[in-house]
């Protein structure tokens, strides 16, 4: 099977069984460690995934056969040719071509290799007519350039405006660089840095994160014996400024109520150099048991992990915590450019029945915070409507609690968007992390 095959099964499985892109992709790539290709099978994924409007927008300006009468397996053949003649400068177009004609004979019936040889020639002879948009509309066009839904570029022009928008799509539709946090409890970020330089990584810190390095080269990092041992764990940045802002004091009580799989449960017990208690809840086993295996490769033994519905009250906590995290189930527009295919799962009436469950769940938090204590909202979303939104509201109900700020524990803080009420808003294409919400929230003594 070659690289294209392996493609080709990947988006079919993202496409029809709606699987995750990252796990799609580690499911037809493991125990294949001689495929030379897994750059290029990845690049078509994406591809295809992120420019996937744009590339139907080309072909059914080529083909007499509309779109949704295209057999499903079909289709993907004529986005990934369309998206290696469009996108890849590297690839003829007759390779393309001829590879793809190729993949139709074996999976399609006889004769539509004909079907996909000419779809595809005809894009090839005519590429600079067919990748116009003849589109009057400026949301229309967006939509189509950068492929996103009209419902989601409606939303972020009236909130940010269109040029906003259109560097946010753009922002979106980039390679994200690799994070990774250090394990400070077994070393420190310089020495970790030197370590990846002498087995060839290009390595630089993270802009804003205390423990963050990035990766310009990650291939198979998790395989080199530092990760075993626990030098390091695979976290987004702004994910690591959850618990940089929460700064949490040792022999601390934290409760983690939406923890799955653990990056936020492991730097705090980082941050707390081991000592206190952690009690890191999620409602699915197989996701605690996540938490329990980057903690012990971690080094670390004060995660105790409960299964709990965070939607509910536990009355045994009540008053009793000092940290309380609350990294809410959203719509996840803000990491885009690490899973492209939510552009397409995700629908707008999703966003309030989420906005409920934010709400909810934020309202038991607070039951659980002593005096003095410290509630992080977080989100991996953009919009108000699940941010500030969600906050003014809990805040306007709830007049004993107050957000605080934290700009003392962002120390490069260049373009970051902090207010002195204590909350930051991060975008893809502002500060090179994925689009990111969080609120420090402090419960008044007295």
């Amino acid at each position: 099977m070659n690289s294209r095959d392996i493609a080709l099964n990947i988006l079919m499985d993202i496409d029809e069984k709606g699987a995750f892109s990252n796990y799609a992709i580690n499911k037809h790539l493991k125990g294949k460690e001689d495929i030379k290709d897994e750059n290029l099978i990845r690049e078509i994924v994406y591809g295809v995934i992120e420019n996937l409007l744009y590339i139907d927008y080309i072909i059914s300006k080529a083909s007499k056969i509309k779109l949704k009468k295209i057999h499903p397996t079909i289709l993907e053949i004529l986005r990934m040719g369309v998206y290696q003649i469009v996108f890849m400068d590297k690839i003829p177009d007759r390779a393309a071509v001829n590879e793809a004609v190729n993949l139709s004979k074996k999976y399609g019936h006889k004769g539509v290799s004909g079907f996909v040889n000419g779809i595809l020639r005809n894009i090839s002879r005519n590429k600079e007519e067919m990748m116009k948009i003849d589109k009057i509309d400026s949301g229309d066009y967006l939509s189509i350039k950068y492929s996103y839904p009209k419902w989601m570029i409606k939303r972020w022009i009236e909130e940010y405006g269109y040029e906003f928008t259109e560097k946010l799509c753009q922002g979106n539709n980039s390679r994200p660089k690799l994070n990774i946090r250090v394990n400070t409890l077994i070393i420190t970020r310089d020495e970790l840095l030197k370590m990846l330089s002498n087995y060839g990584y290009v390595v630089y810190k993270t802009n804003y994160a205390d423990d963050g390095v990035i990766v310009d080269n990650p291939t198979r990092i998790t395989e080199i014996e530092e990760f075993n041992l626990g030098y390091f764990t695979i976290q987004d940045e702004s994910s690591m400024l959850v618990s940089q802002i929460a700064s949490p004091k040792e022999n601390s009580l934290v409760l983690d109520l939406c923890s799955a799989p653990g990056g936020k449960s492991t730097h705090m017990a980082q941050l707390m150099n081991n000592k206190g208690k952690i009690i890191s809840r999620d409602i699915y086993d197989h996701k605690l048991k996540l938490v329990r295996q980057n903690a012990n490769r971690l080094g670390i033994d004060i995660i105790d992990t409960e299964s709990f519905d965070a939607l509910k009250l536990d009355h045994n906590l009540i008053g009793k915590v000092d940290y309380c995290i609350v990294d809410a189930p959203c719509s996840g527009l803000g990491i885009i450019r690490r899973r492209p295919e939510i552009k397409w799962n995700r629908r707008e009436e999703d966003i309030a029945d989420l906005n409920k469950i934010q709400k909810n769940v934020l309202d038991n938090a607070k039951e659980y915070v002593k005096p003095g204590g410290i509630i992080i909202y977080s989100t991996c979303t953009i919009g108000r409507e699940e941010n500030m939104d969600v906050i003014n509201d809990f805040l306007d109900n709830n007049r004993e609690f107050g957000l605080t700020g934290f700009e003392n524990l962002i120390y490069s803080k260049e373009n970051i968007e902090t207010s002195q009420d204590g909350y930051i808003q991060l975008f893809p294409h502002i500060h090179n992390t994925d689009g990111f919400f969080i609120a420090r929230i402090e419960k008044k003594n007295g």
